[in-house]
């Protein structure tokens, strides 16, 4: 019978120590939450969100730029935006194309790729000329220079008639070229940067 009163005890003991040790640990949780308060602080990053993002009706992008100048501030972030606008196309008509040749028969498949991708190039280059900005903000910050925030966007349609346009005036391509293939797959590539 003693032994078993021990036992409790013992029981007891360990697991008032147990909890003990579970009530402290919640305690300096909550310390250190509150420091990571005090050294975080927020930042508003303006021309973000859903409706700057790429869907299937356009590629968008945004960028920041900053500079103890506000017209070098504004150009940085075009050029980083149109740069990060450049990558997101570049992927989804690597991605097309890549597809869309190794679903067709063609003879030498290397020169095919390779003719595709030259002229997608060439049509993307020609087409970031066209963007439109559809926000611009500029600040200020505590340190005295100047940020510019803004998003641009390029229309889906434009691209995918540039692309065709280009393709269809090639001769070799011409011949094997078939458009509403070729639109498919393009559009199975947006739909899955759509979804990312």
């Amino acid at each position: 019978m003693k032994t078993r009163v021990y036992n409790s005890i013992h029981l007891m003991i360990a697991a008032a120590f147990l909890l003990s040790i579970g009530l402290s640990g919640c305690g300096s949780q909550k310390g250190a939450t509150n420091v990571a308060k005090e050294e975080e602080e927020r930042i508003t990053f303006y021309c973000d969100g859903p409706e700057y993002r790429t869907d299937k009706k356009a590629f968008r992008a945004n960028a920041l730029g900053e500079s103890n100048d506000q017209m070098v501030a504004r150009k940085k972030a075009m050029n980083n935006a149109k740069e990060a606008l450049a990558g997101q196309i570049e992927t989804v008509i690597k991605g097309t194309t890549d597809n869309y040749v190794n679903s067709r028969e063609f003879n030498n498949v290397e020169e095919v790729e390779e003719r595709f991708e030259s002229l997608n190039r060439e049509v993307i280059n020609q087409q970031l000329n066209n963007v439109k900005t559809i926000c611009q903000e500029h600040t200020r910050t505590n340190k005295g220079t100047y940020r510019t925030y803004v998003a641009i966007e390029m229309s889906v349609d434009a691209m995918e008639e540039a692309i065709q346009d280009r393709l269809s005036r090639d001769k070799q391509l011409k011949i094997d070229y078939d458009y509403e293939k070729y639109k498919e797959t393009f559009e199975n590539e947006m739909e899955k940067l759509e979804n990312q």
